[in-house]
């Protein structure tokens, strides 16, 4: 019987499975390297932990490991149903609510910084907590980039789509979803799916994207359709990520990425909030705090900050004669 003990949360609607006993140190010296092995070597525990009939078409995680380097309190493997990302936003700000409000790190009020040593590099995530308590997280993410503005691809049954390709620790493709004549609606989910998947093909196929400085990071996962803010936000979207679901958080890399689209358009400035909406309402804040080099390309330094809640603890089983023990995809 295989075991695997989780403390399970939610960021603004998305879950993160925290994965605190069970997995072990896998080999690598760095997490990029601990990423790599993981995929080719480890990933039936992946599937195990997001895959139904544990998980769900949208489930999310992440597994905690000794920090590769000195200046880290954690390493941190992301997983969800698509693979294993180099770096999550919303996985992050839920990881850092896990390890306060379990003093799995050495709590203080009212900023607890929480550094995670991560595949894309090392995170610090600050918690503002009051009576032991999270009461949310702003994270300093890696440098963020615009990848390729006004991009073009042909897309069966859309013919030209034209699009920005942005890295936020995800590669992420951002088009107004108007271009492609779809309301912003939950009536439309289908229709919205169908496209992203499909520009998401194309570019792959067409306009792969490789990382400035590091070819492991690479290919297309994340289409983010974009409509105009209300009541206070500056942008909403709709998120489509491989295989085939929505993000129902605002999506941290995603904020990170659309913010550095942005800033290469002269529409984002340093030092301006930018709230960031989900598909279900809820909201990000995104904030530019510098620019830097990152290869040959300027990036940015970003900012986001969002709440998590916890909703679970649970040790999650693998019986020896469980036909799924990788669970299912349907």
């Amino acid at each position: 019987m295989r075991s695997f003990t989780a403390i399970d949360s939610h960021t603004e609607g998305m879950p993160t499975r925290v994965i605190t006993d069970g997995v072990g140190p896998i080999p690598g010296d760095t997490m990029a390297q601990r990423r790599e092995y993981f995929m080719a070597h480890m990933d039936d525990i992946r599937q195990l932990l997001v895959n139904e009939p544990r998980g769900h078409a949208a489930m999310s995680g992440a597994i905690l490991q000794p920090p590769t380097r000195p200046d880290a309190d954690w390493g941190v493997l992301y997983i969800e149903v698509s693979g294993c990302l180099p770096m999550c936003g919303h996985g992050t700000i839920g990881v850092a609510t896990v390890l306060v409000e379990n003093g799995m790190v050495e709590v203080t009020e009212p900023v607890t910084r929480v550094r995670l040593d991560t595949p894309a590099g090392l995170v610090v995530a600050s918690v503002a907590v009051s009576e032991g308590r999270a009461k949310h997280v702003t994270f300093e993410n890696v440098p963020a980039y615009a990848h390729e503005l006004d991009a073009r691809v042909e897309v069966p049954g859309f013919g030209e789509v034209r699009y920005d390709m942005a890295y936020g620790g995800n590669f992420y493709a951002i088009l107004p979803l108007d271009q492609i004549g779809i309301p912003f609606s939950h009536n439309e989910k289908h229709a919205i799916m169908t496209a992203g998947l499909s520009i998401m093909d194309a570019i792959n196929a067409q306009r792969r994207p490789v990382h400035v400085t590091d070819p492991t990071i690479s290919g297309c996962k994340h289409v983010q359709f974009t409509a105009p803010g209300r009541d206070g936000s500056h942008s909403r979207h709709v998120m489509v990520i491989h295989p085939g679901w929505f993000d129902r958080s605002p999506c941290g890399t995603g904020t990170c990425a659309r913010m550095a689209q942005l800033h290469a358009r002269g529409s984002l400035g340093l030092d301006e909030d930018f709230v960031n909406e989900s598909f279900i309402g809820t909201r990000f804040t995104g904030h530019l705090l510098s620019t830097t080099r990152l290869g040959t390309q300027e990036a940015v330094i970003p900012t986001v900050t969002g709440r998590a809640w916890i909703t679970a603890r649970a040790t999650y089983l693998v019986d020896p004669t469980d036909p799924f023990p990788r669970g299912f995809v349907l």
